[in-house]
C-alpha cells in the first residue's frame, strides 16, 4: 500500500509468468471494490515518454491565448479549452455553490486521417484532432504518448475481466478500437475562493483512467465515509481509476470515486496528463453477467460511449452548451 492506495506490480503478468494474472486480478478486484484507485508499477511505458509528454504539455499551454483560442474545443471534444471554462455540474459529490474549475486544458483523441469515414460523416468524437502549428515534435510526442497508454490498457483488459469472474477475452470486442481522450491541463497559479478547486469533486466518466505521476501534487482522494486525503505521488508509477462508465457496466461493483484537484498556489504551475479510456463508440455496453442476478438486477440501461458522452459534456462544458451541444467534451 501506498498510505492509502493499493499498489499492483505488473511485472509478472506482463511477462506471462504462470498464475500472474489470477494474482494480480485480485489485487485489483479488491483495489476497484474498496478504494477505486491503485498504483501500477512495470508497466512498460518509457519514463523518457512520459517526461517529454509533460514537457509538451507546457510548451502548449505557454502558448498565447489566442493561438490556443484558434483551436477550441469542439463537438467532438478536441481542442483548447480556456481556464474557468468548465463546471462539475454533473458530480453528484460537489457541494455548495458551483464555482468555476481553475484549470485550462487541451483534447486529444486517436488521430484519425483526413480521409477516414468518421472524420468524412463527421461522427460525434471521432473527429480530426486540431494541433498547434510551429511546435516541433508536439504532435509526435503526443501520438506516441497516446499508442503507449493505449497499449497498456488493452494489456490490462484481462486483469480487469478476471476480476469480474469473466473469461479473461471477455472485453476483446468491446474494445477492438477503444475510444480515449488525452487531456494536457495546466493549474496556473490562482487565487481561489471558498469551495473552488482547480477541478472540483468529481467522478470520471471513463471505463478507467491512467495518470502519470506529477512531480506537483495537488490530486486529492475521497475515501468512503466522506474525507478526503492526499493522493501520494509514486515517482515511475501510473495512478488507475475506475470512471463512471465502469461503475453502471459493473452495477456499481466497482468503485468509481470522487477526487479533486486543489487550485495551484501563487508562484506554481502544476500540469496533468490524464488518459482516458474507453470501450467502442458504438459498444453496447449492458450490464456484465457476472454483476447481477434476481437480487441485484441492472440498475441502468444499456448505452454507448457516444451517448454517455454527449449527456456527460453538456452537463460539464461551456462549449457543449454554447451551442446545445454543437461544440465538445
Amino acid at each position: 500500500m501506498s498510505g492509502e492506495i493499493p499498489i499492483l506490480d505488473l511485472g509478472d503478468f506482463l511477462a506471462g509468468k504462470p498464475g500472474a494474472l489470477e494474482a494480480i486480478a485480485k489485487e485489483l478486484q479488491y483495489a476497484a471494490e474498496n478504494v477505486g484507485f491503485f498504483f501500477i508499477l512495470n508497466h512498460g511505458v518509457p519514463p523518457d515518454l512520459v517526461d517529454a509528454t509533460f514537457d509538451a504539455s507546457a510548451r502548449f499551454h505557454a502558448l498565447g491565448e489566442a493561438e490556443k483560442m484558434a483551436l477550441k474545443a469542439n463537438e467532438h471534444n478536441i481542442g483548447y479549452m480556456g481556464h474557468g471554462a468548465s463546471v462539475s455540474r454533473a458530480s453528484q459529490v460537489y457541494e455548495g455553490e458551483r464555482k468555476v474549475n481553475l484549470v485550462a486544458a487541451y483534447f486529444l483523441k486517436r488521430d484519425l486521417p483526413s480521409d477516414h469515414p468518421d472524420i468524412i460523416s463527421n461522427k460525434r468524437f471521432r473527429g480530426a484532432n486540431q494541433w498547434p502549428a510551429g511546435l516541433d515534435g508536439f504532435r509526435d510526442t503526443c501520438n506516441s504518448y497516446m499508442n503507449a497508454l493505449e497499449q497498456l490498457a488493452k494489456s490490462m483488459l484481462p486483469i480487469y475481466a478476471r476480476a469480474l469472474d469473466l473469461p479473461a477475452d471477455f472485453f476483446t470486442v468491446g474494445f477492438s478500437e477503444p475510444q480515449y481522450t488525452l487531456r494536457l491541463s495546466h493549474y496556473p497559479p490562482a487565487a481561489a475562493e471558498d469551495n473552488q478547486f482547480g477541478l472540483a469533486p468529481h467522478t470520471d466518466s471513463s471505463f478507467l483512467t491512467l495518470l502519470a505521476q506529477n512531480k506537483v501534487e495537488g490530486l486529492q482522494v475521497r475515501r468512503r465515509d466522506g474525507t478526503w486525503f492526499d493522493a501520494p505521488a509514486l515517482p515511475g508509477s501510473f495512478l488507475v481509476n475506475s470512471g463512471d462508465m465502469l461503475r453502471r457496466w459493473t452495477n456499481h461493483r466497482f468503485l468509481s470515486t470522487p477526487h479533486r484537484a486543489v487550485a495551484s498556489a501563487p508562484g506554481r504551475d502544476r500540469y496533468a496528463i490524464p488518459f482516458f479510456f474507453d470501450a467502442h463508440a458504438d459498444y453496447v455496453q449492458e450490464c456484465l453477467p457476472s454483476c447481477q442476478d434476481a437480487d441485484n438486477p441492472p440498475r441502468y440501461e444499456p448505452t454507448t460511449y457516444t451517448d454517455y458522452m454527449l449527456w456527460f459534456a453538456r452537463q460539464n462544458y461551456a462549449h457543449f452548451q454554447d451551442s446545445e451541444g454543437e461544440a465538445a467534451e
